[in-house]
């Protein structure tokens, strides 16, 4: 293994590590604010009601988008 290639090998794993850091960074930095924190009741419907239903069907065809997304 010749110089050239060890030193772009070595130069990706760097530049991956600190693109990654970044785009990281940079989602923490937008989306700051928006806890994820827990789902208070009296924004929940009842369990077993219309409310289910209409987020389980939402949560059926954002997964049927991501797996066709995934397909690209």
């Amino acid at each position: 293994m010749n110089a050239n290639r060890l030193f772009n090998m070595i130069l990706h794993r760097m530049m991956r590590r600190l693109l990654g850091r970044g785009i990281d960074a940079g989602i923490e930095r937008v989306t700051r604010g928006r806890g994820s924190g827990p789902v208070l009741p009296e924004g929940r419907g009842k369990a077993g009601g219309p409310g289910d239903r209409k987020a389980a069907r939402q949560r059926r065809q954002a997964m049927r988008v991501a797996r066709r997304i995934g397909r690209f």
